[in-house]
């Protein structure tokens, strides 16, 4: 089993509050992760509950008399967003417990679909429960006796498609993941949308990897309206497989672009859906600069967890920065990502730099090592740079 860097802070969590909702993707782990925290206790305090399984949906017909009786020990409740009335039934044994004095570790729930499922949650579990992303693996959590991070980037770090036996085998398990959730996840959130369209719109963010959502072109070419493609990228978003990267907007006195960029979030499904399934097809794709931009802002991002925000800057004359960390309200990171080796910093970015006056500033390249540049900025790998922003 893979070895996730977010399950000491999982534990932590239940440690100190009655529950932890952990959300992500489908496949991307969460069930293997949790049935490992379990694991950890004792046989008899531990219970694992799929909502998918009719067994379990049974247990639950009465789940306030049913959870009630499984006091003592941590209930794992995998896809959770199938029974959103359980919330209002964990509120009240949460209460109850807490005015008994038995205030952590009851409950475990496991979710696809972050903003409705936070949305239903904080309407009943506010101060109960503790929110926890999980993403795809990244590069300090990648075993590298599999392969170098070049496999993670071109397969993705889906557990299933990075761990395949071969390049093809990897790509087939992503198209079918791609299917399944055109086929099964979009009826279930959004029984209203059609999941064809939706299908073609995640297709043309893959080719338009990185760049700023154009809602107009976007609906021309699917023959839609602008407002409805601002609903199907919502989708995308709640089902955490699209990022909308904002753009940073203080007040510097310059002309700034407010348009956020999209992103796939893995770079596995980026190539899936554009047909690219070798290391030298992807090399030789249009998308490579972009896709690697993609994958090394992803696996920052989550190593820099919740204490920073993300952010691109960018003005209308040029200066930019490909992904600026804030933290407190002020710009503390500015990194550019350059898909080479031997990089060269931009104009832009030392113009963008000099404006927002960062913390740190680093160029993130694909080799091993670490240089000083110019005026300050560090040349840097992208697992060094992931460790600085984890410690």
């Amino acid at each position: 089993m893979i070895s996730r860097r977010l399950r000491p802070y999982i534990e932590d969590r239940l440690n100190q509050m009655p529950g932890v909702v952990l959300l992500g993707p489908r496949q991307v782990g969460k069930t293997t992760l949790a049935r490992s925290i379990a694991s950890r206790k004792a046989k008899s305090s531990a219970l694992y509950l799929d909502l998918e399984r009719p067994v379990d949906q049974r247990r639950l017909q009465d789940a306030d008399t049913f959870l009630r009786a499984q006091a003592g020990k941590l209930v794992v409740i995998d896809e959770i967003h199938r029974a959103p009335a359980l919330f209002e039934t964990l509120r009240g044994i949460i209460d109850d417990r807490r005015a008994a004095g038995d205030r952590a570790g009851h409950f475990l729930l496991l979710g696809s679909a972050a903003i409705d499922l936070m949305r239903q949650a904080s309407e009943t579990l506010a101060g109960r429960v503790a929110y926890v992303n999980l993403g795809a693996i990244d590069a300090l959590e990648y075993p590298h006796q599999v392969g170098n991070t070049d496999r993670l980037w071109l397969r993705g770090g889906f557990p299933e498609s990075v761990l395949a036996s071969s390049d093809a085998a990897s790509l087939d398990w992503r198209r079918d993941f791609v299917r399944s959730y055109l086929e099964r996840d979009v009826p279930l959130f959004a029984p209203r949308l059609p999941a064809e369209t939706i299908g073609r719109l995640w297709t043309m963010i893959a080719h338009a990897q990185g760049t700023p959502l154009n809602q107009a072109r976007l609906a021309s070419s699917l023959e839609v309206t602008s407002p409805s493609v601002g609903r199907y990228v919502d989708l995308l978003v709640d089902l955490l497989l699209v990022r909308r990267l904002r753009p940073w907007a203080g007040n510097v006195g310059k002309r700034l672009v407010r348009t956020p960029k999209v992103y796939i979030r893995d770079s596995g499904l980026t190539h899936a859906l554009l047909d690219i399934g070798t290391w030298e097809d992807l090399l030789g794709h249009p998308v490579a600069g972009a896709s690697w931009e993609g994958f090394v802002i992803e696996n920052l991002i989550a190593a820099a967890g919740e204490r920073r925000t993300p952010y691109f800057y960018r003005t209308e004359d040029g200066a930019e920065i490909d992904l600026l960390f804030e933290r407190g309200g002020k710009p503390e990171i500015a990194v550019e990502i350059k898909r080479s080796s031997a990089p060269t910093l931009s104009r832009g970015f030392h113009s963008a730099r000099e404006t927002l006056k960062a913390k740190e500033s680093y160029l993130v390249h694909s080799g091993p090592d670490s240089w000083p540049e110019s005026d300050g900025v560090t040349a840097i790998s992208l697992t060094e740079l992931m460790r600085k922003l984890s410690e």
